[in-house]
């Protein structure tokens, strides 16, 4: 819904003005109300409700008009809080910004007509209207497809992190069992365990930007935010192979502690890139 909204503030006067243009080309919309305003619906694909308030009281007087129901529940309620942030200037058109409807659920504008003693509403879908005029493009099959893959890509990484996770306590379990602790049996689940919580961690991501919340506009922060994250788990991992390493080195023959080194050498040198990744992304975004 951000990107959404983020779309519509930026090309507001223009959905603004295509919507007046459009009413002052229906005409009077009283005279359209043959077939629960069949006409205005086919006009404006984006509309999903119409009503009628009284101009003096603001009390709905008008079933809920839907595209192919109607609904008489909202008659009587007080539409005052409607008009409360709106502006009619010098035009008989005011627009709300918009907000998720309770009628339909779904994040809407509502334009807001006065004709003689009755004020009309009309509860356009953002999404819809966005889609209609250009500034939003989405395909229904692709974007079914594309949350399909993600969804399956997310749960199978899910699936192996929980494996990964449950193993690393088998294998530790079993060595406790068998008398045969020792430092490789304690941090290898350790590794495992922070392997397993990054891969969950990604697949959580993917799901909830791709899946539930599907983003539709490029958001460079939360990409860098998310390789920010992964990246910084897979270093406290290598970090703690390296700690191992070092351990088992130390004990069992000095002679190849250089390799040790060089595990510890390449981290530093990944903390390092990822320092100035994160120095250099911080920078642009305050330009």
């Amino acid at each position: 819904m951000q990107e959404f909204i983020e779309i519509y503030n930026k090309n507001q006067l223009d959905i603004e003005n295509f919507i007046k243009e459009s009413m002052h080309n229906i005409g009077d919309i009283k005279s359209k109300s043959n077939k629960n305003y069949e006409q205005i619906f086919k006009v404006f694909p984006s509309l999903e409700l119409i009503y009628f308030a009284d101009a003096s009281t603001l009390n709905q007087v008008s079933p809920n008009v839907y595209r192919d129901k109607t609904s008489e529940k909202p008659i009587g309620r007080n539409r005052q809080y409607l008009l409360d942030k709106v502006d009619f200037k010098d035009d008989k058109i005011a627009f709300t910004k918009p907000y998720v409807s309770s009628a339909t659920g779904e994040t809407c504008l509502t334009a807001i007509v006065k004709i003689d003693d009755s004020i009309v509403f009309m509860d356009f879908n953002l999404q819809a209207i966005l889609k209609r005029l250009g500034f939003l493009e989405l395909n229904k099959n692709f974007n079914i497809l594309n949350k399909t893959f993600y969804m399956v890509v997310s749960s199978l990484m899910i699936v192996l992190a929980l494996f990964t996770i449950f193993y690393s306590l088998y294998d530790f379990i079993s060595s406790f069992i068998n008398h045969h602790i020792s430092i490789e049996h304690i941090f290898k689940p350790i590794v495992a365990l922070t392997l397993g919580l990054a891969i969950f961690d990604l697949a959580k991501t993917l799901l909830e930007q791709e899946v539930l919340f599907k983003s539709y506009s490029k958001n460079e922060k939360s990409e860098y935010k998310v390789l920010t994250k992964f990246m910084i788990t897979i270093i406290i991992a290598l970090l703690i192979e390296s700690l191992l390493v070092v351990f088992k080195i130390a004990i069992n023959d000095y002679s190849q502690m250089i390799n040790a080194l060089y595990l510890i050498i390449g981290v530093g040198v990944i903390i390092t890139s990822l320092s100035v990744f994160i120095y250099l992304t911080k920078k642009i975004d305050f330009k």
